[in-house]
């Protein structure tokens, strides 16, 4: 997918975009005229595209050069390196003269300043004209007062104020769009800078820094921190802007009311402390929150990583009740949140009202002669709403700027950290040999503990060398200190040419297969046939959906494990490099399989037989025929020689000889593969039960996360309604409605005191009715103020109610779907739901409907009260409205689909990211960093792209519905002029103050509007899951005695099954039935159904036909979680979670310590847990990282005698535990489990050849089921199966049944 620019199908998935001009569609902005420009014309034909149909991402205008990625990265880099270069000289000037020189980090702010300066001081221009042109509107609007109060005979001078006022606030809403535009682009492109150095540096990082900052911790500094310095930069301008509207106000209300406007600032310097201690609780609320989010994410992520094991044991429920308890918490914090909420609601709304209240009170009481005309009140009025959003805003910024100086700290640690110094390794050394150690030493880092020792190793051009040893001797730690991704302590390494390096796990880019092959390279049609015949994946392409064409998931989730180690050996091998260090890839393959890839790859006949090819393995049928054979024991060279050197001179290699011969392994030494998988989760699902699937042609591909298109149905608002309660939607609804009656009661009261004020001729009445009109007009403050409180307590109980609703039916719906959804969809869309789609419901989506509706409410009581005072004023509403209508369906339609395409180009950026971070080592030994770097500002241009046009869509609105509130200012001031004497000047001053607000309230009205609909999709993305197929009942009415199964007698009946509906039968006509405490071993080449055997025994895979019977009882006829409960495993795959090793072995809580203790030592873990320093409380990391492959195992192994049930599968349960320890592991089973019924998988035929009986199977059928001796004598598949395997009579050791 990041290999070329990606674009959007009208599907809504994601493709690539052709390269070169004619993909291009070159925003016509810099060609337009002025007045397009100011008026943002040139954008209608993609505003009129979209109405027409929904918009694709080759619709959108590209961006301007200069705003591009590919020209705003370089640029800062430059900066930076520039202010790191100073940093540098300053510390060496200080140190010169101070012993101990304060450390200075170079600054991060300083660079963003001197790479964007010139247009952030354009930017704060454009800002400065549109503030001075706000206070012009109401000063034009006094005068006009004044004119209609005295009713000059030269009326003239009325329209020119009327004019004067339309152009003003015209000119104003040009400039202000302006500043928008400039503002939200330059921010964007201060992200994109900033996302453009942490890949970079996370690309460099050596893996001293990588221990420092976890690859979440990375991801968030890209995700979170620079999206908060991009926040932070489309609003630091209101950090002198607030101060100084709020200065322009006071001193225009100072010439107004006098010395009085110092009660209303005194309510002000109240205020705003109080505001910002309001705005560092929810900091702190914030920083609460997103622990708790933390936290219930990777759990979240740990559950559906392991979603197969939950299911096995079902621990669904346990899983569940963590992630509500985690729910719980952030539902506490977000009520918290809400109620503190209430004081912002407040401030906004009504302290323009206090402020007024105040400053009128004391107006009276400085001079009883003082009285409010209607000049005073409405010219005050509108400077009082001018002073509502700096007030906001003002606390709101400087909470932000604290906040984002945390980010730009973390951001500073994290781009000051050690890069990774590959010059630690001569690289251009010209000798006889290859690689060469000399006296080496090497650890993970500086100050650590040596990892490997004392390394002296020369390795010849062109040599095969075997590097074995057992778990955690320093195997795959060699390879790394060849690419020098460690720590070299002392000693001299020496490396000759270029490397290719196949990883222990193999690492997949999400993209079609033949690019993962290439990896940058020059397609060579010869090169590349032969490359994919000799690694095997010829008939692999045959069977994948478009060939090598065929789009490969996240992690490669839609190819097997075995397929990704021969596609990742392929990338090797293409890659034409002098030097191949191969971390164990014929682990995960079939024995044929990696046959093939030895003789035809890596081998003396292979294509790389005149390279230099260093192999880690643990089979040792392959060392004779190595050159070189290096034998690692604590990290140090035990031993090193040929085959026959070692053999003759040590005990060492003889005694891992006779480790694998102890088990009955000697048959298996002309092996060429001993299946020994270290694959994660889901690995071995195609490579073992799936192959059926892939004959057919039908193999399934990763479902891509669709971008919507059209409108949202009424009925996924209806259902958050319904989530959010009735009750509390009417509440909502009556104090909206009463918040407003207040608020225009209160206008039309100040209207009527003015206009009684202006009649009065007698000052003592005056003096008598004015406490009373104050009083009043404090009285409807006061009820405003409730409505407003009342308000923000009932959404916030509503919002409550809903997040818990959608929340628990997301998870409960989730955790109830097949595990085959699992493996068809990635896990991040999943997440996605309950990260970014939780977030919009949890804090963005009622507050939107809010805004909405009392913008509504706004409007038409706007409309109400000017019509009220000048009733021809409906004469020129009435186009207006249309003109509004059409702009707004028109504008809705486009920017919806934009808005969707620009969250869906969200995704590829982290996608990529993450995917770049898992793949670090290998990106470096293959030399591709640039490449990769080139590919992020690829995929950063398409966000920003989508960005750009967003932005512009906004400012195209804005122009048009401001100009469309300017007219109604227009309108109602040329009536008043027109109205002459007959209409009062409070009426005149009403009108025209409530004119010149509807110009916000109609634009925000159409931006929520749009915002709902945008919005919505998560509502609609969370309910999906609701009507998709889940797995039958956890608990049915039938449920089966407590004490079964006890006898273990396990019966298929014409058993048949498939894992969809359109496809075939993946087993068919399964009939058979073990005896009580009998041990089968079932086997069969891949893809023969073994796994989906023991998948259907516990109906992860449900039946087409026939019956499964265990114990007499039809197990169809129960729920999940009787029938799992009842059955125990040891899967494959060993999956952990991060938490304690005691919560690991018994997460329901229901053994002693003193039982996990038995279990531990039955495990051989016993020595190994009593060495940790918390013993069972040792915290196992994410994944098990901090144990090895093995100890995984064993802690699984240590699981199921735990759970100790009369029936047990073995999933080739000891592939990852090394030959000793598998062979007292094999003795622990047969002892432990000696009473129950063991059915084990095996790839390994040595593991099942002391069965009581074999079950062979072949495409999907029984073909055998006998003692092994007896399917020996038989000479069937079975037989077949072990001369394939190398197990023969002449294989060194005579086998029992030979």
């Amino acid at each position: 997918m990041f290999s070329s620019l990606g674009r959007w199908r009208a599907s809504g998935s994601y493709q690539r975009l052709p390269r070169g001009p004619e993909a291009q569609k070159c925003s016509p902005e810099k060609s337009a005229s002025f007045f397009s420009k100011m008026t943002y014309s040139w954008f209608s034909r993609i505003i009129i595209l979209g109405y027409k149909k929904p918009l694709e991402r080759e619709d959108l205008f590209e961006l301007n050069e200069s705003d591009s990625s590919y020209i705003v990265c370089p640029i800062f880099e430059k900066q930076w390196r520039k202010e790191v270069l100073k940093n540098q000289e300053r510390q060496k000037v200080k140190s010169s003269f101070h012993k101990e020189a304060h450390t200075r980090k170079p600054s991060l702010l300083r660079a963003l300043w001197n790479t964007f300066k010139f247009v952030l001081i354009q930017v704060a221009l454009f800002k400065v004209f549109a503030d001075v042109l706000s206070f012009t509107s109401p000063l034009i609007m006094k005068q006009m007062i004044i004119f209609c109060e005295h009713r000059p005979d030269f009326g003239w001078s009325g329209y020119g104020y009327a004019l004067a006022l339309f152009v003003v606030v015209f000119l104003q809403t040009l400039i202000l769009q302006q500043y928008q535009r400039f503002n939200m682009l330059t921010s964007a492109k201060i992200r994109t800078a900033v996302i453009g150095l942490i890949y970079k540096k996370a690309l460099l990082l050596s893996n001293v820094s990588r221990k420092k900052f976890s690859t979440g911790e990375i991801i968030n500094l890209m995700s979170a921190d620079a999206q908060q310095l991009m926040d932070l930069t489309a609003n630091i301008n209101l950090l002198w802007s607030a101060p100084f509207q709020i200065l322009m106000a006071i001193s225009f209300l100072w010439q107004e009311l006098g010395p009085a406007v110092l009660a209303g600032v005194a309510v002000l310097v109240f205020v705003i402390p109080v505001n910002a201690l309001v705005a560092n609780r929810m900091k702190k609320l914030k920083k609460s929150q997103t622990k708790n989010k933390d936290k219930q994410i990777k759990l979240l992520n740990e559950i559906l990583h392991g979603i197969k094991i939950l299911k096995l044991y079902a621990w669904e429920p346990s899983y569940k009740k963590k992630i509500i308890e985690i729910r719980e918490q952030e539902l506490e914090v977000q009520k918290s949140a809400g109620y503190l909420a209430v004081f912002s609601m407040l401030t906004l709304t009504c302290i323009p009202f206090f402020v007024s209240l105040a400053t009128f009170g004391v107006y009276f009481l400085l001079d009883e002669g003082n009285i409010l005309t209607a000049t005073k009140v409405f010219t005050s009025m509108s400077l009082f709403n001018i002073l509502r959003l700096p007030l906001f805003d003002l606390p709101m910024v400087i909470s932000a700027v604290v906040q984002t100086r945390i980010a730009l700290v973390r951001l500073e640690d994290f781009l000051n950290t050690e890069d990774f110094h590959p010059q630690s390794i001569e690289t251009k050394y010209i000798g006889d040999h290859a690689i060469g150690f000399t006296n080496a030493s090497f650890s993970w880092d500086k100050t650590g503990i040596p990892i490997l020792k004392d390394l002296n190793i020369k390795i010849p051009e062109g040599a095969l060398v075997a590097v074995i040893g057992q778990v955690g001797s320093g195997k795959s730690s060699l390879l790394s200190a060849v690419l020098g991704e460690m720590e070299k302590l002392k000693g001299v390494v020496q490396r000759k040419g270029s490397v290719a390096y196949v990883s222990q796990q193999a690492w997949i880019q999400n993209c079609i297969l033949q690019e993962n092959i290439l990896f940058g390279s020059v397609m060579q049609k010869q090169l590349y046939e032969r490359v994919l015949e000799a690694c095997a994946l010829l008939p692999d392409l045959e069977q994948l959906p478009n060939g090598d064409q065929t789009e490969i998931g996240e992690r490669g989730v839609n190819i097997s494990g075995g397929q990704r180690h021969r596609v990742s050996l392929a990338r090797a091998v293409y890659s034409g490099a002098d030097i191949y260090l191969l971390d164990d890839p014929l682990s995960a393959v079939d024995v044929h399989v990696g046959k093939q890839l030895f003789e035809k790859v890596i081998g003396s006949s292979g294509m790389l037989k005149n390279k230099t090819r260093i192999l880690v393995t643990h089979n040792l049928t392959l060392l004779p025929l190595m050159d070189l054979i290096v034998v690692m024991e604590s990290g140090r060279v035990a031993q090193m020689g040929t085959y026959q050197e070692l053999l003759s001179k040590t005990k060492n290699l003889t005694n891992l000889l006779q480790a694998f011969s102890e088990q009955g392994k000697a048959h298996a030494l002309k092996r060429v593969s001993v299946i020994n998988s270290r694959t994660v989760l889901k690995e071995q699902i195609l490579e073992q039960n799936d192959r059926p699937l892939l004959d057919q042609g039908k193999q399934f591909s990763v479902r891509k996360e669709k971008v919507p298109v059209g409108g949202v149905k009424f009925s996924i608002i209806l259902k958050y309604l319904q989530a959010f309660g009735w009750l509390w939607v009417w509440l909502n609804v009556a104090t909206y409605l009463g918040q407003n009656l207040v608020g225009i009661g209160q206008n039309l009261w100040l209207s009527a005191w003015a206009k009684e004020a202006k009649h009065m001729n007698d000052f003592t009445e005056w003096k008598r009715i004015r406490s009373n009109k104050l009083n009043i007009y404090g009285l409807l403050g006061l009820m405003q103020g409730l409505f407003v409180c009342s308000g923000a307590y009932v959404l916030t109980r509503g919002s409550l109610a809903a997040s818990r609703t959608l929340h628990a039916q997301l998870l409960d719906n989730v955790l109830h779907l097949p595990l085959q959804f699992f493996e068809t969809n990635p896990i991040g869309q999943i997440i996605n739901r309950f990260t970014k789609d939780m977030f919009i419901i949890d804090m963005r989506f009622h507050y939107y409907l809010r805004t909405w509706m009392n913008c509504t409410l706004d409007v038409i009581g706007t409309v109400l009260v000017i019509v009220g005072a000048l009733p021809l004023f409906i004469l020129g509403i009435i186009p207006l409205v249309f003109l509004y209508f059409t702009i707004q369906r028109y504008y809705v339609a486009s920017s919806r689909q934009i808005r969707r395409l620009a969250g869906a180009s969200r995704s590829p950026v982290l996608s990529h990211f993450s995917e770049t971070l898992l793949g670090v080592s290998t990106i470096r030994a293959f030399g591709h960093e640039q490449r990769f770097i080139q590919q992020n500002k690829e995929v950063v241009n398409e966000n920003l792209v989508c960005f750009y046009n967003n932005v512009i869509s906004n400012r195209w609105l804005s122009v048009r519905l401001e100009f469309l509130g300017n007219l109604m200012v227009f309108f109602a001031s040329l009536l008043a002029v027109l109205a002459g004497n007959s209409m009062d000047s409070a009426i005149v001053g009403l009108s025209i103050s409530y004119a010149l607000n509807i110009t916000q309230s109609l634009n925000f009205w159409v931006r929520k509007a749009c915002e709902i609909e945008t919005n919505a999709v998560s509502i609609e993305r969370v309910c999906e899951y609701e009507n998709m197929d889940k797995e039958a009942p956890w608990v049915m009415s039938k449920r089966p005695p407590s004490q079964w199964p006890n006898r273990g007698i396990v019966e298929f009946v014409n058993y048949q099954a498939r894992y969809r509906d359109d496809l075939d039968l993946a087993l068919q006509d399964i009939t058979f039935q073990t005896h009580g405490e009998e041990k089968i071993g079932i086997v069969g080449r891949t893809g023969a159904g073994k796994s989906t055997l023991s998948n259907c025994l516990f109906r992860i895979v449900e039946r087409s036909g026939g019956r499964i019977i265990i114990d007499g009882i039809d197990i169809s006829t129960i729920g999940l979680h009787d029938l799992r409960g009842k059955l125990n495993i040891i899967p494959q795959d060993p999956v952990l979670f991060s938490g304690t090793l005691q919560m690991n072995l018994d997460p329901l809580d229901k053994y002693s310590d003193g039982e996990l203790w038995e279990v531990l030592e039955l495990c051989h873990l016993k020595e190994f847990v009593q060495s940790l320093p918390k013993k069972l409380l040792h915290e196992i990391s994410e994944g098990g990282e901090n144990l090895s492959v093995g100890q995984r195992q064993l802690v699984c192994l240590a699981r199921a005698l735990l759970r100790k049930t009369k029936i047990l599968i073995l999933d080739e349960a000891t592939a990852s535990i090394d030959f000793e320890t598998d062979n007292l592991v094999q003795t622990t089973i047969r002892k432990e489990f000696s009473d129950c019924t063991i059915l084990m998988i095996a790839h390994r035929l040595h593991s099942i050849i002391d069965s009581d009986r074999v079950l062979v199977l072949d495409s999907g059928r029984i073909t055998e089921f006998e003692t092994p001796q007896n399917l020996i004598h038989q000479k069937g598949l079975f037989f077949d199966m072990l001369t394939e395997a190398g197990i023969t009579q002449d294989s060194g050791t005579k086998s029992k049944y030979f």
